[in-house]
Order: structure tokens, then sequence, then C-alpha cells
């Protein structure tokens, strides 16, 4: 199989995606995923002990590799169903992702057709795209492709694309407190959203039970060299951490070293607390643009504004694009503040 190239490759962190793709290239990982985080009773009928990972890559026609999705298949009653999971990690939301995604399962469909991998019936097998995202901020970008479209005359309505993704936002399901229990993917929710080095403490302990069998021993690396790589480096920036290659010895590093490391971890928390709260107003700031716009020019607007708005980051241009939707004439003049604001933000 092939993975297609992001368009927001310079904006990702390869040592954080590499961490969370080899987490998510064992079955246990994707199986609890798909068990724990599906919508419908529709997933009881999928055989998950036939969930195989499919090897390979997608190639973009500019002939770049992207490395930093999977893609899984398990059965559906006698076809496939595909599972491509995009590893989200960035430090800005990609309004544009519904837009990626289609373009992701378009190269999974050619590869498909290529290697005359179809249904009994002859046709595609069916993908459910699933984005993962852990980042600080609430995701904002449009979780489908129609609203990122100008509208058009109605007679062009058949011909719009419609292609939507399953987000699953970390840190957001994780403060809701309705995880389902003992699933893997759920502790990792978790940890990313934690507070303390207790809480922690626990999560690693319970995941040190539940993979003690012997053929868990890749998956116990795996959280290895994640907490290695990406959680403890982001927690306790500048200390020195061992190679870690086993959960266990997470554990017992956190044990002998928890009193020195959690002075650090309260105030690591307290200045991650200070960058939450002022994305807190942004957000909230954009919310409100938003609601009004709908109220002042409609719907259609309301919808090309939002992944407008999330590329600002500055309060004050926030700001002045309030006084601004009290002026502007009609929703062209807005959507084309909103545009400039935006395009400003990112010089």
């Amino acid at each position: 199989m092939k993975t297609p190239h992001p368009s927001t490759s310079s904006r990702r962190e390869p040592t954080r995606d590499s961490g969370y793709k080899l987490l998510y290239s064992h079955v246990a990982m994707v199986r609890d995923l798909l068990r724990g985080f599906l919508p419908g009773a529709w997933v009881h009928k999928l055989d998950f002990d036939t969930l195989e990972r499919c090897s390979g890559s997608y190639v973009t026609d500019d002939l770049r590799d992207r490395a930093d999705d999977l893609v899984w298949r398990l059965r559906w009653g006698s076809d496939w169903l595909y599972v491509y999971l995009l590893l989200e990690f960035q430090s800005t939301i990609d309004p544009w992702m519904a837009v990626r995604v289609q373009t992701y399962l378009g190269l999974l469909y050619q590869d498909l057709i290529r290697a005359e991998t179809l249904s009994a019936a002859g046709r595609l097998p069916p993908v459910l795209p699933v984005v993962l995202y852990n980042g600080s901020a609430p995701w904002t970008a449009a979780d489908r492709l129609e609203p990122l479209i100008e509208q058009a005359p109605r007679v062009l309505a058949t011909y719009r694309p419609r292609q939507a993704y399953l987000l699953l936002d970390e840190q957001r399901l994780a403060r809701a407190g309705q995880l389902p229990e003992r699933n893997l993917c759920a502790a990792l929710f978790r940890l990313e959203a934690s507070r303390g080095a207790d809480e922690v403490m626990g999560i690693v302990q319970a995941l040190v039970d539940w993979l003690e069998a012997p053929e868990q021993t890749g998956l116990r690396r795996a959280f290895a060299v994640w907490f290695g790589r990406v959680f403890l480096p982001k927690r306790l920036p500048g200390v020195q951490l061992p190679s870690l290659v086993d959960l266990s010895e997470v554990y017992h590093m956190l044990a002998e070293n928890l009193e020195t490391w959690t002075d650090q971890w309260k105030r690591e928390g307290l200045e991650q607390g200070l960058e939450k709260g002022l994305e807190q107003g942004r957000e909230a700031a954009r919310h409100i643009l938003a609601r009004q716009a709908r109220r002042r020019f409609g719907a259609t607007i309301a919808e090309q504004t939002r992944p407008l708005l999330a590329r600002i980051t500055d309060l004050q241009r926030l700001e002045e694009l309030a006084d601004q939707l009290l002026i502007s004439a009609d929703g062209d003049d807005w959507l084309q503040a909103v545009r400039s604001a935006s395009a400003g933000n990112e010089q």
C-alpha cells in the first residue's frame, strides 16, 4: 500500500508523529480505537480478528511519500472495510483537512484499482477516514468538504463533493470524562490530558498490568518510546532522560524522580495553563464572530468564515474584525476583511 504526502508537512513535528505512528502500528491500539470510539452499533459486526495493516505507500503525482498516515483493514461481512488513520499532531489546525482527506482517499482508491483489490461484486471497498488530533486548542476546521466550497447554481448541486471524516479530538474527549474503561487509546488520551505526575503514574501502572503478556512486548516498547520522545520532553523540557525500552522502566523512573520533578511539572503545567487560557480567549472570539456572521449574512458566509478565523492567532486582529463585522456592507465585504486578516496573520 502507499501513503500520500501531506500538504502541511512544514508544520509537522516528525518526532511526535513518529512516536504516535509507532503506537498505532500495533493491532491492539487500532482495535481499541475502533471498538471504543466509533459511533453506532454497527461496530459489533466488524471482525476484529481479521484486522491487518496495509503495507507499502501511496505516492502523489509529485512522487513525494506521505509516511505519517496509516491504512488498516478488517472484514465487515464478506468484504473489507478500510480505515484510514490521519495522525494530525501539529501545532496549528489545518482548515482544509476535508480537502486533504478527499485527496488521500482518492489515491487509496486508485491504488486498490491498480491492485484489483475490489469487493466480491467488483466495487471499491468502503473507507472510514479518522483524524486523530491531540492539540491543546479545540479543533475548529470543518469536518466535511461541502462548507469549504462556494455556493453555485442549484443545477450544480449534484456535482458538489461531500467528503467527510471522523474527528477524534483526544484532549476534549478525555476532559469530557466519558472514555471507555480498560482501553489502550483511552489511556493514551488520558495521559495527553493529565495534569500531574501522580495521575500519570496511575495510568502507566494500569498500562503495565494490561500489557504484561509476552506477545505485548512490542507495544510496551512502543509506549516507552512515546514517553521518552514525546510525552516526557514536553512535560519536562531540559531534563536529561535515559533511553527507555520498556513501559515498566517508565514507571520506575517516574517513581524514583517524582519528588524532584513535581515542582517543574507544576511550573510547566502553569505555563501551559496560561497559554491555554489565551487560546480559549481566541477561540471564544472566533466562535462569537462566526455566530454573528451567521446572524448578519447567513449560514453559508458563516461556514466560509470559520476556516479563515481558525488561522488567526492574534487576539487584536480578532477584536478588529469584531468592529469590521458591524460596518461590513454585505457578506462579500466581510469575507474579504477576514481573508485579509488571515493572510496578514501568516506573514
